[in-house]
């Protein structure tokens, strides 16, 4: 049987090192007619093959002049999530000297890694008919140097690969739903917690879904952390202390390829706004929040997790404009 997550791999990975008129031939053979692309704000949705060259890929390839895509994880299954199909999901970079603004991001003139987190659903003939994508515009601010928010809570860091290096089209590895299994355990359980000390059980131990040395790999603004400790100072006390009643797990896909599964929502949370969090106050306002989560375990633990977080759409929802404040900066 083909591999269906070929087809969609070669085509991202060759769709920004081509001319305009090879662009249009490509993304026609690997695009369906209607196809719909859901990327972070500012961007937002957009329809069809021209709209999203024009909305999508144009400014890439303006912005970040040579711009090559690097993949970290470039995983696929079926999806155990309504609407079904087959989908591919990756972690990315997208890599190049950053000479040009960005969905109103300021250029620094130098390299840049744009990171990104990316779920396609790929059609019986190979095509993609639907996208999700966030891309990591905040970490993006941080290298050019205005930066709209307090110090990151965790290490300022680019995304590594997965440990054992075996993330890009896996083969030969556990069952992918055996994987997929755990993680959706773990996401159960993480749903209730303690408010003193936020733990939620089976989380951690001999019998917990996280290996002792878990690494979490978080977006910009927030950073990344070492062990549940680490994880618990440097993000997950501060997001339930702002957001108390906030509830997850609304996912449109879940998928598991070997000793990797990846998951995400669009929007995953809705929660009120209660406690102040990285420079804003309380608002008191009902949010929702766009999020990707990649993992790979090993022995029946969770070893490594990367997070995408929506998070200029976030602020947009609790008053801030994070671009505005950002190139107020240079000014």
């Amino acid at each position: 049987m083909p591999d269906f997550r070929l087809a969609p791999h070669r085509f991202l990975n060759t769709i920004l090192n081509v001319s305009s008129d090879e662009a249009k031939a490509i993304v026609s053979s690997n695009l369906t007619e209607n196809v719909v692309f859901d990327v972070a704000y500012p961007v937002n949705r957009l329809e069809g093959r021209e709209g999203i060259l024009e909305g999508f890929y144009g400014p890439l390839k303006n912005a970040l002049s040579n711009v090559q895509r690097r993949d970290e994880i470039f995983i696929g299954g079926p999806n155990r999530r309504s609407p079904g199909g087959h989908w591919v999901s990756s972690v990315c970079h997208y890599v190049g000297n950053f000479d040009a603004p960005l969905f109103g991001v300021q250029p620094s003139g130098q390299l840049a890694f744009l990171r990104a987190g990316e779920f396609y659903r790929v059609e019986p003939d190979g095509r993609i008919s639907e996208a999700k994508i966030i891309v990591d515009l905040l970490d993006l601010m941080r290298q050019s140097g205005r930066f709209p928010l307090p110090k990151m809570l965790g290490t300022e860091m680019l995304f590594p690969g997965p440990a054992t290096h075996d993330g890009v089209l896996p083969e030969g590895q556990a069952d992918g739903e055996k994987t997929l299994d755990l993680c959706e355990a773990m996401l159960a359980d993480l749903k209730a917690f303690d408010p003193e000390n936020f733990t939620s059980k089976g989380q951690t131990g001999d019998e917990g879904y996280w290996h002792d040395d878990m690494l979490w790999y978080g977006p910009g603004g927030i950073g990344s952390n070492y062990r549940w400790s680490g994880f618990e100072k440097d993000h997950r006390a501060s997001f339930l202390t702002a957001f108390p009643d906030r509830v997850g797990g609304n996912h449109y896909c879940r998928v598991g390829d070997g000793n990797f599964a990846a998951v995400s929502g669009w929007p995953s949370m809705t929660m009120t706004h209660q406690g102040d969090y990285l420079g804003v106050a309380a608002t008191n306002k009902p949010l929702t929040l766009r999020v990707m989560d990649f993992y790979r375990c090993a022995d029946r633990k969770i070893m490594e997790n990367w997070v995408l977080l929506d998070y200029l759409d976030l602020f947009q929802q609790m008053g801030v404009d994070l671009i505005a404040e950002h190139a107020e900066m240079g000014n």
